[in-house]
């Protein structure tokens, strides 16, 4: 059972790869498309300070994950390989499609999902932390939208006297700071998800490990209010890794599609996004980087005019996101019961 629940735990570290993979035009999609940086040394520059949020940030979004939404007694291995696999599956189904769905929704769907084939609805643990996901699937891109957009009306007056090649020349460089503060915050509360669901798992078989010596003593862990630093620095640096290989299928839609955007643009949106998830970040609420960003990069575009932005595309990204959860609560329900025959 040790070498099931080690596997699990390197399970958990690819999804984590995955989305970073996935999730890389959160955080560059927006400088690519404005051209202030090439798509190399843009993840190059997003993976730096995806991993800098190991440093700085807090865990409070990771011990939302690992007790917050699934009852505590009907988590275990199986429950947790099941729901990883089922938001793995579903990232790759949705990276394959260039659709910008959010990891995180994905990764908690599975999680549930697999719980409720386990036990049934009463594994879910109803509470608040599920009440400020479901509410951030309407109110993280409409914050992002708002935040954006205000920021936006902000800069034409403040720049109103100023040549476009001269804003250009104020906000290609600011873009870089805009940049890595949307990284920062990406790292910051995506990769907490999956280091919530490695405590779960360790917490769940803590028996296989109580009483060992060596490197199988860090796997020890007695309950959720600790996050050991090992599973922090994977997870960021899995992320981070995930990153750099990018997600150029997005990168087009979220850079280019749904809205055509200048550096100062650019700016605004990613500035708006890094406030929405920070804000987030610090209260423990698992927010959707993908479903903020866009949202700004929205608002930015109403701001010259409400037909600057694809609205047929953006709505076709809004049932994606709709039906995130249940589709990987879904695969992974499955999943878990198609290794039933293999559980002890």
């Amino acid at each position: 059972m040790i070498g099931f629940v080690l596997a699990i735990i390197a399970i958990a570290f690819l999804f984590d790869f995955i989305n970073g993979f996935h999730d890389s035009a959160n955080s560059i999609a927006t400088i690519v498309g404005t051209r202030v940086l090439s798509p190399v040394a843009a993840v190059l520059w997003a993976a730096t300070f995806n991993f800098a949020a190991a440093f700085f940030g807090s865990t409070a979004v990771a011990k939302a994950v690992s007790n917050g939404f699934v009852v505590q007694s009907f988590v275990d291995p199986w429950v947790i390989c099941a729901g990883i696999l089922g938001a793995i599956i579903w990232n790759l189904f949705t990276w394959y499609y260039g659709i910008p769905s959010s990891s995180s929704h994905a990764l908690i769907g599975g999680f549930a999902g697999a719980a409720v084939s386990k036990g049934g609805i009463g594994a879910l643990s109803w509470g608040s932390k599920w009440i400020e996901t479901l509410s951030a699937i309407v109110l993280s891109p409409m914050l992002g939208m708002i935040v954006a957009f205000a920021l936006m009306v902000l800069l034409f007056n403040l720049f109103q006297k100023a040549s476009p090649h001269r804003v250009d020349k104020v906000f290609r460089p600011g873009q870089l700071i805009s940049s890595a503060m949307l990284s920062f915050a990406h790292g910051s509360n995506d990769a907490q998800k999956t280091m919530g669901i490695i405590v779960g798992l360790l917490v769940a078989s803590k028996q296989y490990f109580a009483g060992k010596t060596g490197w199988m003593s860090h796997l020890y862990l007695q309950d959720t209010n600790r996050i050991p630093y090992w599973v922090e620095i994977c997870a960021y640096s899995a992320i981070s890794l995930g990153t750099l290989f990018g997600g150029w299928r997005i990168v087009r839609t979220m850079g280019s599609r749904i809205t055509r955007l200048r550096p100062i643009g650019g700016f605004a949106a990613e500035t708006a996004g890094a406030i929405v998830i920070m804000t987030a970040s610090r209260f423990g609420i698992p927010v959707s980087t993908t479903h903020t960003i866009t949202g700004a990069i929205v608002g930015v575009g109403a701001t010259n005019r409400l037909s600057a932005v694809r609205w047929g595309l953006a709505g076709r990204i809004v049932w994606a996101w709709l039906v995130t959860i249940p589709a990987a609560a879904a695969v992974a329900g499955v999943m878990y019961v198609l290794m039933q025959p293999f559980t002890p």
